[in-house]
């Protein structure tokens, strides 16, 4: 990609958070891109702009997204042989290639858009040892163009993609799955971070959480260390990983928020009775792309929901599985899979729509928003059984980059009439489409939304994005080889 192609702003991938293999593209996404690619030529030469101008407006996201829709009716029909609608679309207007506010008036927005799932990884501690490669060596990102590439994974890289180049209002600097001890993205590290953003933005713009592996070591020093945390920090929740490390090279060494398998570690009662102790009561597991461990199932999570009503519980990824069949209605034979076992456990134990075990999209969007019917079964089941109020936010970036067309898409995205009077899915309407973005997150996390202050508009964002010598780009593992290698070279450890 040279400096005068930023490439296409609704990105394609394949791309990974490196928990998963990303698939290749379909044929209907290299069609996309292919479309898309010649009608963003065409249509920055009727604006008379440079291509990458173009590229990094609004309606080059426009552009893309008309390729993408009309490649997705042409093999619908093809597929069915009628003009039966599909699954869910993006609802942009051809005009919207050429004209701004045709394009803004589905792309843009003024919604509080608060994103529950960030990460970033951290310069001083990725060592570089001679022979040995860093911990972000596996990454695209890599090659971002610093002198040292290590600088290609900073704070300020973290803080431009969801800041500058998205209109992320607020964010939550999530822990990952590697071992405390040197780990990328320590405790100390996200403070750093956050207390830039707030010199940087004048708000509270960066929330925290802790991670917690209490099936790592003595349990009595990890509840020590999650009350030493909330002394020293401004810990907003907590991030659990129950197939941790069990998916990391140690097979069996896995616990359940639950504890109902008494061959397991008694660990998840008293790690939530400890958040409850400590005041802060947001449980945020990671259920889901379980790298072959049964123990990422969501399966345990409404159980423990429903013995202690007064915390909070946020299932990331929403139980979805980049391995079982593409997501489609729930039903009692496919109650077993991807984001099914989540609802299958809800009615099980009695837990209903809206109460105290919240879904999260995180990588789960960002996998599923070019395929429409399976985005529109993904947001109908999450919002008629989860509950509307309780869908949030969460993108996994910067693993995919600056998170706007995740933003974008989900803006537009709408679920097709026959999916809503067949399932019984709700309309993705504006308010509910603003809840999803940010105001399910804020109300959950004690965020008011409108008492922050901006001295600039999304639109004077807009303007700046079109100068800055960007690219659009992912920056996690492509492929099932990037994605061993980054597997071979922590094993869950540090780098």
């Amino acid at each position: 990609m040279d400096a005068d192609d930023p490439g296409l702003p609704i990105k394609f991938g394949p791309c990974s958070n490196g928990e998963f293999v990303p698939a290749p593209l379909t044929p209907l996404e290299r069609e996309a891109i292919r479309r898309a690619r010649r009608d963003c030529d065409e249509n920055a030469r009727r604006l008379g702009i440079s291509r990458a101008t173009f590229l990094r407006s609004v309606c080059g996201a426009a552009t893309t997204l008309l390729a993408l829709q009309g490649c997705t009716l042409e093999a619908e029909r093809q597929r069915a042989g009628t003009t039966r609608e599909v699954g869910g679309e993006w609802g942009v207007h051809p005009e919207a290639g050429l004209d701004e506010e045709a394009a803004r008036a589905v792309l843009a927005g003024e919604e509080f858009v608060f994103d529950v799932q960030g990460h970033h990884l951290e310069y001083d501690e990725m060592r570089r040892t001679a022979g040995e490669p860093f911990f972000g060596s596996v990454f695209p990102q890599v090659s971002c163009g610093a002198d040292d590439p290590r600088a290609c994974f900073s704070r300020e890289v973290f803080l431009e993609d969801f800041f500058l180049r998205s209109d992320t209002s607020v964010v939550t600097l999530s822990a990952l799955p590697i071992a405390p001890k040197g780990s990328p993205l320590s405790a100390a590290i996200m403070e750093e971070t956050r207390h830039t953003a707030e010199l940087v933005t004048g708000w509270d713009s960066v929330l925290l959480h802790a991670q917690v592996l209490p099936n790592y070591g003595p349990l009595r020093e990890n509840l020590d260390l999650m009350e030493e945390n909330a002394r020293r920090y401004p810990i907003a929740a907590w991030k659990v990983f129950t197939n941790f490390p069990d998916a990391f090279g140690d097979p069996g060494n896995a616990w359940r928020l639950d504890d109902a398998d008494k061959r397991l570690p008694q660990v998840g009662h008293a790690f939530i009775e400890k958040a409850r102790e400590l005041g802060v009561k947001i449980v945020c597991a990671h259920k889901g792309f379980g790298g072959g461990s049964r123990y990422a199932s969501p399966e345990d999570v409404p159980r423990a929901a429903k013995d202690f009503r007064d915390v909070s519980f946020i299932v990331y990824h929403s139980g979805f599985e980049r391995t079982a069949p593409p997501e489609g209605p729930y039903t009692r034979a496919s109650a077993h899979l991807g984001i099914n076992r989540l609802i299958a456990a809800m009615r099980r134990h009695g837990v209903g729509p809206n109460e105290n075990v919240y879904a999260e999209l995180g990588s789960t969007w960002w996998t599923v928003m070019r395929d429409a019917t399976q985005a529109a079964h993904v947001l109908g089941k999450l919002l008629k059984y989860v509950g509307e109020d309780n869908v949030l936010w969460g993108t996994d970036c910067i693993f995919y980059g600056s998170p706007q067309d995740q933003i974008q898409a989900l803006r537009a995205f709408r679920i097709s009439k026959e999916l809503q009077e067949r399932h019984g899915y709700p309309e993705l309407t504006p308010l509910r489409k603003a809840k999803i973005l940010g105001l399910n997150g804020a109300r959950v996390y004690g965020v008011e939304p409108e008492k922050r202050t901006y001295t600039f508009t999304r639109r004077d964002l807009e303007q700046i994005r079109k100068t800055l010598p960007f690219k659009h780009e992912t920056y996690g593992p492509r492929n099932k080889r990037e994605v061993e290698r980054l597997r071979r070279q922590h094993q869950g450890w540090p780098g």
